[in-house]
């Protein structure tokens, strides 16, 4: 454990951990989950568990189920559309700020990020994808210097990601939607407004194979 670490409290690391395992799938919707068992894969007491089931709750990341037991909850097409229109809003205008103040490291350390989403997508690592996209998507947002936004799209992230591994699990890493290349060619030719119809783009595919999939599923 590094000395960034030992200054993070407990229940804040068991809090990041079980919050990555929703983000990224690893807790599937509807797939109960106890207490003793969370504490046992992560190897730590009880206590810190129950703070962060507590904080992931009043998120609206787990819902309780009584019996000591949570669940991620299943996303409707109701909630879907919810969170469509919050996405569509908040996130294209993250990337047009953060294309205002991005600097040329920044755009470099996405090209990275990119080049090992795409490795990930040739691969057939849906679990490599959904961190390389993820990371793409908050280390942009972050250049907009929009605090408020960006803790409003990480929670939105955290009610869609689950439901994003289900497609991938279903079909693959095959026709995933990626704008990012066209992103990146707006930030380098300092266009906002370019920069931000791209990341809408690239959020509406997204959003379309979730929504075909919970069609299927009706």
């Amino acid at each position: 454990m590094d000395e960034t670490t030992r200054k993070i409290p407990a229940h804040e690391i068991v809090y990041r951990q079980i919050r990555e395992m929703i983000l990224f799938g690893d807790l599937a919707p509807a797939q109960p989950v106890t207490i003793q068992g969370l504490a046992e894969a992560l190897s730590v007491g009880m206590t810190p568990i129950r703070e962060a089931l507590r904080r992931l709750t009043a998120e609206g990341a787990l819902l309780p189920m009584g019996n000591r037991r949570i669940c991620v909850p299943e996303l409707t097409l109701k909630d879907l559309e919810q969170l469509a229109f919050l996405r569509l809003h908040v996130e294209p205008e993250l990337a047009r700020q953060a294309a205002i103040n991005i600097d040329k490291q920044g755009i470099h350390t996405l090209r990275a990020i990119d080049n090992n989403l795409n490795a990930a997508i040739d691969a057939g690592d849906v679990g490599g994808y959904l961190r390389h996209n993820h990371a793409f998507h908050m280390h942009l947002y972050g250049f907009a210097e929009a605090p408020i936004l960006l803790a409003t799209a990480e929670a939105l992230w955290l009610r869609a990601g689950p439901s994003l591994r289900v497609v991938c699990g279903r079909h693959g890493t095959a026709n995933l939607p990626d704008k990012h290349d066209e992103a990146l060619d707006a930030l380098a030719e300092r266009a906002p407004d370019t920069v931000c119809a791209a990341i809408r783009q690239d959020i509406h595919q997204g959003l379309e194979q979730i929504r075909q999939t919970l069609s299927d599923e009706i």
